[in-house]
């Protein structure tokens, strides 16, 4: 792949990881001024699912084989729906204890996870005589080490403001909101893997990328607002006043779905997952600057440990993946080779006859 092939979907992963850790960071803000997780899921969702409508009918109008709308495939939208409501409760109310630091960190434990869930449902083989399948079992132990030590350790603040307090009181309320959203996001990191799995299964029965995104904006919007309104009995709850929320939900609904998942999709048909993925750590690099420099938050040496394990073992279980996806093509093109050197043969059989 050449160099200019390549840097279009360079600069458009570095953008779509900043586009994520802005999002994170609108949603804490507004949440932080009194916006419930559940009415700025509805609103998100809601908002995406108008401007990704329009988008999907055009985009996918002249598709020649995409299949038609079953109820089999709704229920199957439906589910996936439902599964990313809860990774998006689950994710805002972790973000909402800790950071968009601590998020961008153990989002990265969605390619150990998958593995774990693969594994579970046979959906794929262990071989421990493998170095594929050893890569990934290490990265997948690195990984969910690195997530302990960045939720239960903090360490010395290596990065903070001036104006930051100290108190031994605010440290310790501090650290069990820490604990706190760190096992909500990790919970969240489960349940992506999840839809991720799903995501895959439907694509194949529904190749259309932009109506399956429509689909499961709509109806996390349609459940978000079936708990907002049993849960949130306070009027106030809903309303876009101050322009904060109002600014974090159109941020949310323009870049954290249609632009996002634009630029991703985009790249990954371009470049491929390993490339897409490889991207994921860049994030805590950004929200790391981003949370100190502008949102006064710390960045702790628990943080820093946790994080490296981390992305070490990110890299270990995309090695495996990379390898794995690797001795399929090659034994796909032996077989290939090994079948064509087999039909002249046929025909040399055929004319002796």
């Amino acid at each position: 792949m050449g160099m200019g092939k390549v840097a279009l979907p360079f600069v458009g992963m570095v953008m779509a990881e900043f586009a994520q850790v802005g999002l994170m960071i609108v949603g804490k803000e507004a949440m932080s001024k009194g916006m419930s997780n559940l009415v700025f899921i509805f609103y998100s969702n809601a908002f995406a699912s108008l401007i990704l409508l329009p988008s999907a009918l055009l985009f996918h109008r002249s598709q020649p084989q995409r299949p038609q709308l079953s109820f089999h495939i709704l229920c199957g939208f439906f589910l996936l729906g439902l599964i990313g409501f809860l990774v998006q409760a689950f994710g805002y109310a972790g973000i909402l204890y800790s950071s968009p630091t601590l998020a961008t960190a153990i989002l990265n434990l969605i390619p150990a996870f998958t593995f774990i869930l693969a594994i579970t449902f046979r959906m794929e083989k262990l071989d421990w005589r493998s170095s594929n399948s050893q890569a990934k079992i290490i990265g997948t132990i690195i990984s969910i080490s690195g997530a302990f030590v960045v939720t239960l350790y903090k360490g010395l603040p290596l990065l903070m403001t001036p104006l930051h307090s100290n108190s031994s009181h605010k440290l310790l309320v501090q650290m069990s909101n820490w604990v706190i959203g760190g096992l909500l996001l990790a919970a969240d990191a489960m349940m992506a893997s999840a839809w991720l799995i799903l995501q895959a299964w439907m694509l194949k029965k529904y190749p259309a990328e932009l109506i399956v995104v429509f689909f499961y904006c709509f109806f996390v919007a349609i459940q978000s607002a079936v708990v907002s309104l049993v849960v949130e009995r306070d009027i106030s709850s809903w309303s876009l006043q101050p322009n904060t929320r109002l600014i974090a939900v159109l941020y949310s609904a323009v870049f954290g779905s249609a632009f996002q998942v634009g630029i991703s999709a985009w790249c990954l048909h371009k470049t491929g997952p390993l490339f897409v993925a490889m991207f994921k750590p860049v994030g805590i690099v950004i929200s790391v600057f981003i949370g100190v420099i502008f949102l006064g938050d710390t960045f702790y040496l628990g943080s820093l440990i946790g994080a490296i394990l981390i992305v070490v073992g990110f890299y270990c279980v995309m090695w495996g993946k990379a390898k794995e996806q690797r001795m399929g093509e090659e034994t796909r093109i032996s077989g290939l080779e090994s079948s064509k050197e087999k039909v002249p043969l046929l025909q040399n059989s055929n004319e002796e006859i």
